[in-house]
């Protein structure tokens, strides 16, 4: 997975130039951050265009959508639990693939909103908005409790992807 995807897939968790921060910003502690951010849905924009939709479930792992630099094909992305992690004082991520482990600055910007970047980078952030578009319906459906199988997804996984991608067409 690329850092450009990764950052607001991770970051959907938990993921400053563009746009300067208001005031009454205030910047996350790693335990504020899993407060305000682990169970709920979020919408976002990057730097760069990329938006999406989805959430990071208390485990760690992470469901939603992403649509790289706001072009193409909205794909739906699940990343593993053990993916987003409070380390120290730090929220960071596992990718696999990625040689080393980003970690995140995380400011909330509202009561529903916050801002995240790359750590030491950040000139690489998406800003992140509790509900949104919806889009949204989309990692929330996508949440709900999976019985243990074999790797390969059913039919009945195929079909429910492909009728939430055109929910997301529909409301373009």
């Amino acid at each position: 997975m690329r850092l450009c995807s990764a950052l607001p897939a991770a970051a959907l968790l938990a993921a400053t130039v563009a746009l300067p921060l208001s005031a009454s910003a205030e910047t996350l502690t790693a335990q504020e951050a899993q407060r305000f951010v682990v169970g709920q849905t979020f919408s976002y924009t990057c730097y760069e265009g990329t938006v999406g939709a989805g959430r990071i479930l208390p485990d760690g792992s992470v469901a939603g959508t992403i649509q790289i630099r706001g072009k193409g094909n909205t794909r739906y992305v699940t990343l593993p639990a053990g993916t987003i992690m409070v380390r120290g004082e730090s929220v960071c991520a596992k990718l696999k693939g990625i040689a080393f482990q980003p970690c995140f600055e995380l400011e909330k910007t509202d009561k529903v909103s916050f801002r995240g970047n790359l750590a030491g980078a950040d000139r690489l952030w998406c800003e992140f908005k509790r509900g949104g578009s919806g889009r949204t319906r989309l990692a929330e459906r996508a949440v709900a409790p999976k019985p243990a199988r074999a790797a390969a997804p059913s039919v009945a996984e195929d079909g429910a992807a492909a009728q939430m991608t055109a929910e997301i067409a529909s409301e373009k």
